[in-house]
């Protein structure tokens, strides 16, 4: 009888990048390279380099399909719309944690970025912002998003451990030199205080103190 030969799926960007992406995801950037790629595909490196151009290309479209999964839809108005952006974001990067890095790091400017960025932008000019407050709006915004996205996902302390971790450090902090660093550790002993910091807090502040911007 004769051998049936196994169709193997065809190498197309697509699929090297979802692959990459799995990758990434699992093992962070530095699992990341041409060689693990090809061993994942089941292929040569080499054959890579047909469909990619490296793997500064792969990084590229990484970002590209993080951005691409960012559910964020502009409306009318303009704050609960840059809020539901802000929250969009923080959701995508926080899936994938390695991506922060590569969106504050590298020039993006794939489609899926550029209209991500271009809708940013129409959004606040439809309501009303000129182009260089529109800027620096979008641009605070995204630090905001950003800072806080790296650091819950850097902090040292699971946010579970909080008031175990206040107990434990108490005595490193006596109220005679750090009077009121220790009143907050009590208050997050106690249960007073839960010691999270929540996106909406910086988020509001940030998004009240552009609309005063855009009303003068």
């Amino acid at each position: 009888m004769p051998t049936r030969t196994r169709k193997r799926t065809p190498l197309t960007p697509d699929r090297v990048l979802a692959t990459a992406l799995r990758l990434a995801d699992k093992g962070g950037l530095d699992a990341l390279s041409m060689r693990n790629v090809a061993q994942a595909l089941k292929v040569e490196a080499m054959s890579l380099y047909n469909h990619v151009d490296g793997k500064e290309r792969i990084l590229d479209g990484l970002v590209e399909l993080v951005v691409a999964e960012i559910d964020w839809t502009p409306r009318a108005d303009w704050k609960a719309s840059m809020r539901e952006r802000a929250f969009a974001m923080n959701a995508a990067l926080m899936k994938h944690r390695w991506a922060t890095m590569l969106f504050v790091s590298r020039l993006n400017i794939g489609p899926n970025m550029l209209r991500f960025v271009d809708r940013s932008i129409g959004c606040l000019r439809e309501a009303g912002f000129s182009y260089p407050l529109a800027d620096y709006a979008w641009n605070a915004l995204d630090a905001y998003t950003y800072g806080f996205t790296l650091q819950r996902l850097n902090f040292p302390i699971e946010t579970t451990e909080y008031a175990s971790s206040a107990k434990q450090f108490l005595p490193m902090i006596p109220v005679e030199t750090h009077p009121f660093l220790r009143g907050m550790s009590e208050e997050v002993i106690a249960g007073r205080h839960d010691g999270l910091q929540q996106l909406e807090f910086g988020l509001d502040l940030l998004l009240d103190g552009l609309e005063r911007l855009r009303a003068k």
